[in-house]
Parts: C-alpha cells; structure tokens; sequence
C-alpha cells in the first residue's frame, strides 16, 4: 500500500503512526500500541533551572521555516545509547513534507545564528498535535522547542499533545502513559475540536507570554 498524505492522516485520526526499522530501509510497519505516552497540556511542568535558561533567550525561535531540515537531524543517528539509529527513512521524510506542505505538520526551530541547533516536528489535526521526533546539539536546545510548543499549544486550544512514548527526557516535562483505549477517547474527543488554531500564538511573541501561557494554569 502505497505512504500517501491521505493515508497518514487516515492513521493518525485512528491512533496508529509508521515507522521504519531504520534510516536505511525502504519501506515502513505500522504501530498502534498497547501503551501511548501523552504529555497533559495542563499539567505540564518546566524545571526551574529551564525556565532560568528560557528567561536568557539563547536561541531564535522559529516555526515552520525548516521542517525538512528538522526532520533530516532527527533522523541522523546520535552517541545516546538509545538513538544509535533512528526510524525516520527518506521515505518518511518525503511524505511528512508533504503533510507539512499540506499544513497538517508543523516544526519548531532553535538556532544560534544561522545554526539550526535544536527542533521538534508532529503531526497536527483539529485539536490533537502527534509529537513525531526532537534533537539537539546544544544542551537544552529540544527541551526549549518543547516550552514553545506547549505555550503554542495551549493558547491555540489543542487538547492533546501525544508523545507516542515515554522516556526520562519527557518525563520531567509531565508524560505519562495511558492504555490504548484510554487514548483513543482522549484522541476522538480532540478530533471533534475543530477550531484549535497553531498560529493563534504570534512567532515573534515574547519570552515573558510564552511562560505565562504554560504556567498560568499549571
């Protein structure tokens, strides 16, 4: 079956994501499974020693002006024990462009001048955002990505921000793991939000509403 946008979107909507068994490989397999790791966008929390970081603005934020770039860094493998390999083929790269082109996938960008140093990318319909990857190469790079796309979030109405699994680097933000059947009711009922906007929050807003955004209600 061919990888189309519509079929992706079809996926998505139904609570199951592709991967492939790694960078290298042509086709992809499809995962559905029995544990989701959401992260709650009203219980999202941020270390103080972040917040610290955010407050000094080390980076230039930016949304959606390399995606396909984003995409290709987190499919290049890293020294993390965990990320030897990665499951993000040129396929996958390819057709989330398309969704990307399409508007149905967004990507947040951290640079140091004309460095691209940090980012994350998902999949966005109605009020549910499928977080798909996130790298680094300066520390705390993605985990500032991360602040910006909960406040962006959060004040564009989305109800659900799927992290697909979770690892200790989510954990600290919040994620936790439900049971499949508890993620389709949350996913079914964040479909039914049709008005959730990604660019209800301005790209060059200021650090001090980003944070207000997140903390105000957390």
């Amino acid at each position: 079956m061919e990888l189309t946008k519509e079929l992706l979107l079809s996926a998505y909507s139904q609570g199951i994501f592709p991967m492939a068994e790694s960078a290298y490989t042509k086709d992809v397999y499809w995962v559905d499974p029995e544990k989701r790791g959401v992260l709650p966008l009203n219980r999202f929390h941020i270390p103080k020693k972040l917040i610290k970081k955010i407050k000094s603005e080390p980076f230039r934020i930016t949304i959606n002006t390399a995606f396909r770039s984003v995409m290709i860094k987190c499919a290049e493998p890293s020294n993390n024990i965990d990320r030897q390999n990665t499951w993000i083929n040129s396929l996958i790269i390819d057709r989330y462009c398309e969704l990307h082109k399409f508007g149905h996938a967004h990507s947040i960008e951290c640079w140091q001048g004309t460095k691209l140093v940090g980012g994350l990318y998902g999949v966005a319909i109605n009020g549910a955002f499928c977080g798909e990857s996130m790298f680094h190469n300066v520390t705390d790079a993605s985990k500032v990505a991360l602040v910006y796309l909960i406040a962006r979030l959060r004040l564009g109405g989305y109800s659900l921000l799927d992290t697909q699994f979770v690892t200790d680097h989510l954990s600290q933000f919040g994620a936790v793991e439900i049971s499949r059947k508890d993620y389709r009711a949350q996913l079914n009922n964040a479909l039914k939000n049709t008005g959730a906007d990604f660019y209800l929050m301005s790209e060059d807003a200021e650090v001090s509403i980003i944070l207000q955004s997140i903390t105000q209600t957390s």
